[in-house]
């Protein structure tokens, strides 16, 4: 299996919603201009209905450099097998430009996800196929929260993905991954100056992560009470955590910890945007604040 670092991706990537409800032309045009802006990486989600192997496809089809990272592909969606050639494919005709993230999603009840992904990775690598082998071979990260799929992750694949995480979790899953695996961190945004306003939104961004199981025993870990669950609202603390806003400056200083607590890569997600808008203006501007110019 190959290897991945924040040298690869750069220290910031695009992480996104917003191409699930717009036509492939924008999201083409979109791509496009990310990549002429510098960004490196795109992250793509798998839950409203865009499916994640062609969803990555059809990124790469339409860019020349940029990298494009599932976040995730759900292990539910589709059998082992399909996935691993699909990624094969993705691998063969884009060298080193794919990440496969998988990760169990929602889970299903009664099962146990660390089991369910230890199995899904098995039957991955079992899978035998004619399709001629790719020069650069198909890289995997995990979706992992706890400490036993952050092992996996080090163990089964080239790192991590986390998603919805404090600074002070991605220093934890450093600890447990060491020193040489990827850590991909996710980091919500939001540019508001309001406190009330900005909590609002933030707050329904972030409610189905406050009403589910394994997200709930995430904050739990990390410290959070009961109170701060607060029933799926969330309190001011565990929000300001969890989402960053305010002014640019703010927004890059948050960032920014991630990296040096550990992460090899921030995916940022601009959150606060109308269904079907593009939050392309933002992305702009933070290119300007993060991403290295070019030299001469």
């Amino acid at each position: 299996m190959g290897e991945v670092t924040g040298r690869d991706l750069g220290r910031f990537g695009v992480w996104t919603f917003d191409f699930e409800d717009q036509p492939a032309s924008l999201v083409r045009d979109s791509a496009q201009e990310l990549e002429e802006l510098g960004w490196p990486a795109i992250w793509v989600p798998e839950l409203l209905g865009r499916e994640a192997m062609t969803h990555a496809g059809f990124l790469l089809s339409c860019t020349e450099r940029l990298s494009v990272v599932n976040g995730i592909a759900q292990i539910w969606a589709r059998e082992p097998r399909w996935t691993q050639g699909a990624a094969l494919l993705l691998a063969d005709a884009y060298p080193d430009r794919h990440l496969l993230g998988l990760g169990v999603g929602g889970g299903r009840p009664g099962t146990r996800p660390l089991r369910a992904m230890s199995e899904y990775l098995d039957a991955m690598d079992a899978t035998t196929s004619p399709n001629p082998a790719p020069r650069s071979p198909v890289r995997r990260l995990l979706a992992a929260y706890g400490p036993k799929m952050l092992e996996l992750a080090r163990e089964r694949a080239v790192g991590a993905h986390t998603y919805h995480v404090t600074v002070g979790h991605t220093a934890r899953a450093r600890e447990v991954l060491g020193a040489a695996p990827f850590l991909g961190v996710e980091q919500a945004v939001l540019f508001e100056t309001d406190p009330h306003r900005a909590r609002e939104i933030a707050r329904e961004h972030l409610h189905l992560h406050l009403t589910t199981e394994f997200n709930v025993a995430k904050f739990l870990r990390l410290g959070y009470t009961e109170a701060d669950i607060d029933g799926g609202r969330g309190s001011d603390r565990l929000v300001d955590d969890l989402v960053v806003w305010g002014e640019l400056d703010t927004i890059v200083g948050r960032l920014r910890q991630h990296l040096a607590a550990g992460a090899d890569h921030v995916g940022v997600q601009v959150i606060g945007i109308e269904p079907g808008a593009s939050a392309m203006p933002r992305w702009r501007e933070l290119a300007e604040a993060l991403l290295p110019r070019p030299t001469a």
